[in-house]
């Protein structure tokens, strides 16, 4: 039974840092953000668009990018059409986007893609390059947000990612709310104290930290890995909540299978690789390793929540030592998630459906748990498994040119 107690303790433990780690920023936070800047005018933009049969909404995603509201000579667009089988770079072109065609039989996925394309632009032509996924919408004051956050060159950058079809499923509502909760409220917080923020859909990097550090993420969750190879370098990554970007959520728990698989194998790889590292690098203070440990081993809010639930009412049940505090310890380890998703629903067009949607937040965290746990079969370089795309409803398409907070 005390076995059982120090491992309930030693999760609860690590459930807490991203509290611990607010906590202390809360502390360090200072009032004010600075005086504003206005945007650099002449800032170029490239965009990547890396898309594997994305032939349903690649025009819908073109289309968004030819719509914002910046200099269109300052903005080149292209989409990779990664080993495609279907009209993707077809429906891209005819949309009027620029389209690189790849075909490679084992270095396959988005990570691979992109790299592909850095070796084919002269990074000296651009300030900042984004990154932003086949099945979205960027928002036409986009470039302009980022633009306000000059130095644009040395930085990078992670905007607003949103949900396109919200209203669809009790799964988009409460992934919109999440979302919020991250980008408007985590991300805030970290930037204002000078932490850097977790890449998304929509990240976009100064070309002198790619012609730095190249692009070397090439694991599953390219994402997260990318995260942990700029902060262990101690590159500033920003949170920009008013670049807004729209992404398509799973509407059904089979769609969403392959997808959170992906993210949950990936992020424990990242965290398997680059902890050590980030441990032991000297380009960043202890404030931020300790943050930077809190986001890799984080498992989400649902699944966090999931779990703390199984393991109080397993100490409860067996009564192991110290099971009043252990229980304690679990459940406040959740008081930052109620808080940032009560903050989150401040914001939401719906709230009423949106609380509505989490009654049905019993059921998705267990079917999440089981996903966490059949994602240990895909650690490692495993092969990328494309998330199924639908096609979305005209009334569930967001209104872009949305403000930033």
């Amino acid at each position: 039974m005390l076995l059982v107690s120090i491992v309930i303790f030693s999760v609860a433990a690590i459930f807490l840092l991203p509290t611990l780690s607010d906590l202390i920023s809360l502390l360090a936070l200072r009032r004010g953000t600075g005086p504003l800047v206005p945007p650099a005018q002449d800032t170029r933009f490239l965009i990547l668009i890396p898309a594997h049969d994305e032939e349903l909404l690649i025009s819908h995603t073109v289309e968004s990018t030819r719509a914002l509201r910046w200099p269109p000579h300052l903005v080149r667009t292209i989409v990779i059409a990664d080993n495609c089988t279907d009209a993707t770079a077809e429906v891209a072109r005819a949309a009027g986007a620029e389209v690189l065609e790849r075909r490679h039989e084992t270095l396959r996925g988005k990570p691979r893609a992109i790299a592909w394309a850095l070796e084919r632009v002269d990074l000296a032509d651009y300030d900042a390059v984004v990154v932003l996924d086949a099945d979205s919408l960027i928002d036409p004051g986009y470039c302009q947000a980022i633009a306000s956050a000059a130095p644009v060159r040395s930085r990078a950058f992670q905007g607003w990612i949103d949900v396109s079809n919200r209203t669809e499923t009790a799964l988009t509502r409460m992934g919109a709310v999440f979302s919020t909760a991250r980008c408007l409220y985590a991300n805030e917080l970290k930037t204002r104290t000078g932490l850097t923020v977790p890449f998304g859909n929509g990240l976009c990097l100064g070309a002198e930290v790619l012609e730095r550090h190249g692009w070397t993420a090439f694991s599953i969750c390219e994402d997260w890995e990318l995260y942990a190879i700029l902060t262990e370098q101690g590159v500033p990554v920003l949170g920009v909540p008013a670049a807004h970007t729209y992404s398509q959520e799973a509407k059904t728990l089979k769609q969403g299978s392959s997808q959170r698989s992906r993210w949950a194998a990936g992020k424990t790889t990242v965290l398997a690789r680059y902890l050590g590292p980030l441990l032991r690098t000297r380009r960043i203070g202890w404030r931020q390793k300790l943050d930077a440990v809190a986001e890799l081993t984080g498992l989400g809010p649902v699944v966090h929540a999931g779990v703390a639930a199984l393991l109080s009412m397993l100490a409860a049940a067996l009564a192991v030592p110290g099971w009043p505090w252990l229980v304690a310890l679990l459940l406040g380890s959740l008081l930052r998630t109620v808080v940032l998703t009560a903050l989150a629903l401040r914001h939401d067009p719906e709230p009423g459906k949106a609380i509505l949607a989490f009654l049905y937040l019993p059921w998705y965290a267990v079917w999440r748990i089981v996903v966490q746990v059949k994602s240990f079969g895909m650690l490692g370089d495993k092969p990328w498994v494309r998330t199924d795309r639908h096609a979305q409803q005209p009334a569930d398409t967001p209104p872009l040119d949305r403000q930033g907070p």
